[in-house]
């Protein structure tokens, strides 16, 4: 275990390091000026170059490179262009909502994708189901988001549409409303906080399901097929019992693995659903970022995006050992040992 989360975390390092080198090369063919951006559009040559020096952007990309990761090792992410706050700061204030968001979506998937799951295992040949599957997975993140403020919200008024909380002023120790919510014995504020989470947490999941479900599905018909599961009914157990005790977890390796690979495509419906639901995440501010060319902060976001990625596909990697003994951690003990 120890020797595995080594070589994890070196290669969390390795893979950062790399992020964070192909960011600054990009920043040589990004036609937008980040100095133009803090100078004006009407600033005169002369204060503009000032400024490009102040930042150091005349400088070769390996110089800023280097210059960037003596800063990264003391902490220190940069100055972001357009909030003109200390990058690290900017993340520590917008991550909790991305996090409330992200594991609520997590949550309300994996939920919706066992459903999907037994309901097709249920009804195999059902041509509603699949129809519902093929719809919901190929619908883009932002029409899936639109619809749903559209009706749940404008037309029927059912759950808030935009932000986070309709409370001013509250704010708790994790930075989640719902959990602080519940922490402070305020079941008012959990329960707005709850319902500003619904709609931008269902955008988020629904392909996180399907993907899943689908995965799941497929495995479950494979599992409940093998010799053993015939040999479990043929003792009188039922058929949910072996669903149940043993088919889930021997199907549950493929399904985890295509969640690792949901996650990482989650920030990218992050920054979507924030910014259609005004939601005052990481996302969001990745998108003003952009628009603002502000590599800083572009930069600290993605460093922070991919290490959460890793993390998590950590945390997968063991659940699938936890599943399987044959796969995962075993296997990178044994290559540990040679």
């Amino acid at each position: 275990m120890l020797a595995y989360l080594l070589r994890r975390l070196i290669g969390l390092v390795a893979v950062l390091l790399a992020m964070a080198f192909l960011i600054f090369a990009l920043q040589g063919i990004i036609p937008a000026d980040p100095a133009r951006a803090i100078a004006g559009v009407a600033a005169p040559v002369e204060v503009l170059e000032a400024v490009r020096d102040k930042l150091g952007l005349s400088d070769p990309v390996p110089v800023q490179y280097g210059r960037f990761l003596g800063r990264v090792v003391q902490g220190d992410l940069g100055t972001s262009i357009r909030t003109r706050q200390p990058v690290l700061a900017d993340i520590q204030k917008y991550l909790p909502a991305s996090l409330e968001l992200g594991l609520a979506a997590l949550l309300i998937g994996t939920a919706l994708a066992g459903l999907f799951a037994l309901v097709h295992r249920r009804f195999p040949g059902s041509a509603v189901v699949r129809l519902t599957l093929i719809t919901a997975g190929s619908t883009p993140i932002f029409l899936t988001a639109l619809l749903l403020v559209y009706f749940v919200w404008f037309r029927l008024g059912w759950l808030p549409g935009a932000g986070r909380l309709s409370h001013r002023g509250f704010s708790g120790p994790t930075g989640l409303n719902l959990i602080d919510g519940l922490l402070a014995v305020r079941p008012d504020i959990a329960l707005d906080a709850l319902q500003h989470l619904l709609l931008p947490a269902l955008a988020v999941a629904l392909p996180i399901a399907v993907a899943v479900g689908r995965s799941l599905g497929a495995s479950l018909h494979e599992v409940m097929r093998r010799p053993y599961i015939r040999t479990m009914r043929g003792k009188g157990l039922s058929e949910g019992e072996a669903l149940w005790r043993h088919g889930l977890r021997n199907a549950a390796s493929a399904p985890l693995a295509m969640l690792g690979l949901q996650i990482g495509l989650m920030f990218g419906n992050l920054m979507v659903v924030e910014r259609i639901f005004a939601w005052p995440g990481l996302g969001l501010y990745m998108v003003q970022s952009f628009a603002s060319a502000d590599l800083p902060a572009i930069l600290g976001v993605s460093l922070a995006f991919g290490s959460i990625y890793i993390v998590a596909n950590i945390g997968i990697e063991m659940a699938q050992s936890l599943a399987d003994p044959r796969i995962g951690l075993s296997r990178s003990r044994a290559g540990a040992a040679d």
